[in-house]
């Protein structure tokens, strides 16, 4: 688990729009009755009361417990500034557990119309193109790749996890990442693989599997975040000051991707009352980022949540996969001009049953069916399966939790139920795999090596 929580939300909640608790359950207290500076308090208290409670969490003997214990706290407080806040956290643990469409609906930034937004690309002669292939052909020339994401939503890494063996083919050398630990950056780039001490999102397989695929690729992969550094101009000039001393104060020749949270990559205006990672960095380097968009242009937990350009567009076009749009003069659009250098439009997802599709990648990951017959029927239990070639400690490929179906709740005591009644699906790549089973205690319920075939998931 994290050395320290990122100090993030109340930046959030406080710099961006339509910051929501999407299936909040709070009735008090009614923030349209409340002063902002009194708002403000109340989300302060909601902080200070969310990182003790995370605290706790780390205190059980693993993530299947440390999750129940989030939820039961998330579920047991219904005040709205608690929900607002806690919500991002718990939203972390499930993603950590692969629970994608419960973290979207836990957590959520809205994307309301904004004055700055540019014109639909729908209707000003764009042409739907590859998020890839387009970015490649901008990225060419280019000494630096900036790529944001969304924390809960896990989707907004997709697309940087495909690109790494083609921007590696393009000369790129370095790859860095949002709140990777520095203490573990020389061990991290030795062993070939995430664990627990590697950083905080990279307990997400997801995350995982991106710092995964820049070592196996050969990248040298960088801590850049500067832990404790505060919020606001602190964290981010300290960051972009560490990102340049590591990469091209002593390599001018370099080339890096860097992948980071939200707005800490856009390019000019205002953030969080100063100026952005992405600016600090090119004041400090002279070098302009090509800054890709990915947070805007999702689908949400509900369609009030979306914007309507993106409504239109995933009413109006079937997208395949990741998009970006490219007019006739070959220049990208971006919901944001003059901050992002283009915006990548996500397709939605089939349903929200069962876990997403943008799971597979693309199709080079398969689905593998497991049920509680793993858990020798004890449920809850966790799922999770390594690379054969990785040690015990690495982030596994991937995760799911199973629960009872007709679970509705938890108890301050973790409850232990003898069901078979839960399946679920973890997705991986061609390859051999090490699969254990782990109750809400930790104990391992059940261990299997399995090899997973190119067309089709083989037990």
């Amino acid at each position: 688990m994290p050395h320290t929580i990122p100090t993030v939300l109340l930046c959030i909640a406080s710099a961006l729009p339509g910051v929501v608790a999407a299936e909040s359950t709070a009735t008090t207290p009614n923030t349209s009755e409340m002063s902002p500076n009194a708002w403000r308090r109340a989300q302060l208290e909601a902080a200070d009361k969310s990182d003790k409670i995370m605290h706790e969490a780390e205190k059980q003997p693993g993530l299947l417990g440390q999750y129940e214990f989030m939820q039961l706290k998330y579920n047991s407080n219904h005040d709205r500034a608690f929900q607002l806040i806690f919500g991002q956290y718990l939203s972390w643990f499930q993603t950590y557990i692969g629970d994608y469409n419960a973290a979207r609906r836990a957590f959520s930034i809205a994307q309301p119309v904004q004055p700055d937004d540019a014109r639909s690309p729908l209707d000003a002669g764009y042409t739907a193109q590859p998020a890839a292939e387009a970015i490649l052909a901008l990225s060419k020339d280019r000494k630096a790749v900036f790529f944001n994401e969304a924390h809960s939503a896990p989707i907004t890494r997709t697309l940087t996890v495909e690109l790494l063996p083609k921007l590696r083919a393009q000369g790129y050398t370095y790859f860095a990442a949002e709140t990777l630990y520095a203490p573990d950056a020389k061990e991290l780039n030795k062993r070939g693989y995430p664990n627990a001490k590697t950083g905080f999102y990279t307990n997400e397989p997801l995350y995982g599997e991106m710092v995964r695929t820049a070592l196996k690729l050969g990248f040298k992969v960088v801590a850049y975040d500067v832990e404790n550094a505060g919020a606001g101009d602190a964290r981010e000039r300290a960051g972009a000051d560490s990102l340049y001393s590591q990469v091209f104060k002593h390599d001018p020749a370099a080339r890096v991707v860097v992948n980071a949270g939200f707005a800490h990559i856009q390019k000019s205006g205002k953030y969080l009352g100063g100026s952005s990672m992405a600016e600090f960095f090119q004041k400090i380097s002279g070098i302009e980022p090509l800054c890709i968009e990915q947070t805007m242009m999702i689908q949400h937990a509900r369609p009030d949540q979306d914007h309507p350009h993106y409504l239109a567009i995933a009413g109006n076009a079937h997208l395949k996969g990741p998009t970006v749009y490219v007019g006739a003069d070959g220049k990208p659009w971006t919901l944001k001009p003059g901050q992002y250098d283009a915006s990548v439009v996500f397709p939605p997802q089939d349903s929200d049953a069962g876990r997403p599709d943008w799971a597979t990648l693309g199709g080079e990951r398969v689905s593998y069916p497991v049920a509680a017959e793993l858990c020798r029927a004890v449920l809850p239990c966790l799922i999770e399966a390594r690379y054969a070639d990785e040690g015990d400690d690495a982030i596994p490929a991937d995760r799911v939790r199973l629960a009872p179906s007709d679970s509705t709740g938890f108890s301050e005591r973790v409850n232990v139920v003898i069901s078979h009644d839960a399946t679920g699906d973890l997705f991986l790549r061609p390859g051999r795999y090490h699969l254990s089973a782990t109750d809400a205690r930790n104990r391992v319920l059940f261990t299997r090596d399995i090899s997973i075939g190119k067309s089709e998931a083989a037990k």
